[in-house]
């Protein structure tokens, strides 16, 4: 997900699918008002057409038909496919309803699906490793590619490290000087998410042809290098504009430091958090740190329906709850790195502090996508772990039986047959997307399925990771930063990832998360390396 400065949310006359932070609704034409200011990710005629989607992913579906149907007849609309909001408010009557039809169906059953949180200790060991190390894999062979049962996936672990050319080999855990270990890991995961956010900006909310097209056409498929327009024909471009707020900041040609971007935003408040409350933080104290330090208009889907929740006086957990239907998008899990980060090795404990952040705004298969990267990057924090040791880290804090698990699951061992039989990454992403392209593209299963995939068929090398989750779609720059922080630590430092990556960013950061504007990756880490030593 992206800022409104970087994404295409702006409703202005003739562009419906835009939307800007504000408030109320349109004027009617000539009134003297100026554009229309439309709220995006809070109406209710478009949350109850999010919350009949979601109810037919939970099991809700069948009991909710009823509803739907009440909906329909009243003129109401489904849900839109990319956008943040509809083209136009709805009369007063429809709205009124939508609101009643969105507390209708929180009073639906709720489903059999594991939904709290578990104990970590509970899973993994009961479940042995089947084809690729991934939990329960015996299950289900992936259709098109030839599964070996039993085989280890692939045969020689790697560290992560790039041997590209501008890349510094890593020759082991621990590589850099005696107790600056982990500080170097983390300024590589800091410029990791970055480097991955960039490149996934210019291309999120396109489809999966379209990003193929564009960086076909620039001779950069597969993907290897940042999207570029030169050499690109100008048919191709209109075809599949760039993200339109993305594209004069995130292109090869016009890179000048790491734009502000919501990927990275929510790291800082991650730090800030740990600074001011330490390991112990509450959720209400995140909800308190959004307040003070958050602007609501850099906040997007389940972030932005709890943050006007806690406006209206809710308390955590309702604040993920109240006319929220996007409780299981990718949010929390972009917010999950910083507890990885500071839990070296407990991955255990890394999952319960992202758990009590993702409380405030998600649920479910949401909150596990959360435990499951924040405990792999704890594993990889470590120094001593490969990629595969690290996603079965995170996928044994999942409920096994969970939506979550299973595309995670399927993911890796989709990726883990093409590994070994030589397939390119272009079949797994077809396969996902045949299996998971009904959901949204913001939501957290198939973006976890994606990531986990890319990290799996790259085998953890830096590159490959990054441009592998891009190239998978769906919600990109998200995708993109989330396998580059891992990646990042993989690799160790920040030598070992290619100079082309490192240097447009420039050391240099721009957010509008208080007192970090600016702000160099060698200072995030010893600023993070610190709370990682606290208690």
């Amino acid at each position: 997900m992206t800022l409104p400065e970087t994404r295409d949310e702006r409703l202005t006359p003739g562009h419906p699918e835009r939307s800007a932070p504000g408030g109320g609704t349109a004027p009617p034409p000539g009134s003297g008002h100026g554009a229309p200011v439309r709220l995006t990710w809070v109406q209710p005629e478009d949350l109850v057409g999010h919350e009949f989607r979601q109810a037919a992913e939970d099991g809700r579906g069948e009991a909710a038909e009823p509803l739907l149907r009440v909906w329909l007849a009243a003129g109401g609309h489904l849900a839109p496919a990319r956008a943040g909001a509809s083209p136009a408010p709805a009369p007063p009557e429809l709205r009124a309803l939508a609101t009643d039809l969105l507390t209708a169906l929180a009073a639906l059953p709720t489903p059999t699906e594991p939904s709290p949180w578990p104990a970590p200790q509970s899973h993994g060991p009961a479940h042995p490793p089947g084809p690729g190390g991934v939990p329960g894999a015996e299950a289900e062979a992936v259709p098109g590619t030839k599964s070996l049962p039993g085989a280890e996936a692939p045969a020689t672990p790697r560290t992560g490290a790039s041997t590209e050319a501008g890349a510094v080999p890593r020759t082991g855990a621990g590589a850099a000087a005696p107790g600056s270990g982990l500080r170097r890991r983390l300024e590589a995961a800091w410029v990791g998410r970055a480097v991955g956010c960039v490149l996934g900006k210019p291309v999120e909310k396109l489809p999966l042809h379209g990003i193929r097209a564009l960086a076909r056409a620039a001779g950069n498929w597969p993907l290897a290098d940042w999207f570029t327009e030169r050499g690109v024909p100008p048919e191709v471009l209109a075809a599949h504009p760039w993200n339109r707020r993305s594209a004069p900041t995130s292109l090869a040609e016009n890179i000048d430091g790491t734009p502000e971007d919501d990927d990275l935003n929510y790291p800082l408040l991650g730090l800030l958090l740990l600074q001011r409350h330490g390991k112990g933080f509450t959720t209400a104290d995140v909800g308190r740190l959004w307040l003070d330090e958050l602007p609501a208009g850099r906040t997007f889907t389940a972030e932005r329906v709890a943050y006007r929740n806690l406006l209206q006086g809710l308390e955590p957990p309702a604040t993920a709850t109240h006319h929220n239907p996007f409780r299981e998008w990718i949010g929390a899990l972009i917010r999950a790195d910083v507890h990885g980060w500071t839990n070296p090795g407990d991955p255990a404990a890394a999952a319960a502090q992202a758990h009590r952040d993702a409380a405030l705004t998600h649920t479910g298969n949401g909150a596990h996508a959360a435990a499951f990267v924040a405990a792999a990057t704890a594993t990889a924090a470590t120094g001593r772990a490969d990629v595969h040791t690290a996603l079965r880290a995170g996928l044994a804090v999942v409920p096994p039986r969970s939506r979550l698990a299973e595309a995670v699951g399927y993911g890796i061992r989709a990726a883990s047959d093409a590994h070994r039989t030589g397939a390119d990454f272009d079949t797994v992403v077809d396969l996902l997307h045949a299996r998971y392209g009904h959901y949204h593209w913001v939501h957290a299963i198939p973006n976890a399925a994606v990531i986990a995939a890319a990290l799996t068929h790259a085998d953890g090398d830096f590159t490959r990771s990054v441009c592998r989750a891009v190239s998978g779609g769906w919600d990109t720059d998200s995708n993109g930063a989330t396998a580059g922080a891992l990646a990042g630590l993989l690799a160790g430092s920040p030598d070992a990832i290619a100079h082309r990556w490192t240097a447009p960013l420039k050391n240099r950061l721009a957010t509008s998360v208080p007192g970090f504007d600016g702000i160099g990756f060698d200072a995030l880490a010893h600023l993070t390396a610190q709370e990682a030593a606290r208690s």
